[in-house]
């Protein structure tokens, strides 16, 4: 083969080099890749300025579209300070569900207890990268819940329903992708997809025992907190 087959003729002008990455595109593709990348950066920067309204002292601007804040903010971008407080969370909270289901034979069947937080726990130990999912969506929809209802799980404002939603909507999602007979039910019963009827969440809330040199006294027994069934 003649490997001088590609080359030019003798005397004959170099292509031009080849335009890479956007500029290598053609017109049409070109116009629609800086449309998708000005809307992405508008996005962004309309969804930083939320944030910043949301976490800013309070404002005329964030008095006046404090409703538009709340509604893009709740309940996924939710931020706080806690990390930064003098006195920080000394309590280990663990929510688990336990679900209702109706077998193949008509049946109500109550399953066990299953800890939704130490399965959160176990896939994030020895992960170097773990999910944004696994180490906070579980434990930041119950303080949601929390912030949000009264002792007796009662609303105390407007936020309170969606709280509920966005509670049940994570439990429901772990159970169908994660559920199996045995584990979900417990007694053996075939649980399906659609099968389930109701659930009930808990909080088991463990506090920190003191350190060794410290005189502090800490009740460690777990007190737990369940919620009312939920019809599917």
């Amino acid at each position: 083969m003649d490997s001088n087959a590609h080359e030019p003729p003798e005397g004959a002008a170099p292509p031009p080099p080849r335009a890479l990455g956007i500029a290598g595109l053609s017109t049409p593709y070109r116009v629609v890749t800086a449309l998708a990348l000005g809307a992405v950066a508008i996005g962004a920067c309309c969804h930083l300025a939320l944030v910043f309204l949301h976490v800013a002292p309070s404002n005329t601007v964030s008095k006046r579209y404090a409703r538009t804040v709340d509604d893009w903010i709740y309940p996924e971008f939710e931020q706080n300070w806690k990390l930064f407080a003098p006195n920080p969370l000394q309590q280990n909270i663990a929510v688990e569900v336990r679900v209702e289901a109706r077998t193949d034979d008509g049946v109500l069947v109550t399953g066990n207890w299953r800890g939704l937080s130490a399965e959160d726990g176990a896939a994030i130990r020895h992960n170097l990268l773990p999910s944004h999912t696994e180490q906070n969506e579980l434990r930041r929809a119950w303080d949601f819940f929390t912030s949000s209802h009264d002792e007796d799980n009662k609303a105390n404002g407007e936020r309170g329903e969606l709280a509920e939603q966005y509670l049940r909507r994570i439990a429901l999602d772990r159970l169908k992708v994660r559920t199996d007979a045995d584990t979900a039910v417990g007694k053996g019963a075939h649980l399906a997809d659609g099968r389930i009827v109701r659930i009930q969440l808990r909080a088991a809330t463990t506090a920190v025992a003191a350190p060794k040199w410290s005189d502090e006294q800490t009740d460690t027994q777990t007190y737990y907190r369940e919620l009312p069934w939920w019809t599917v």
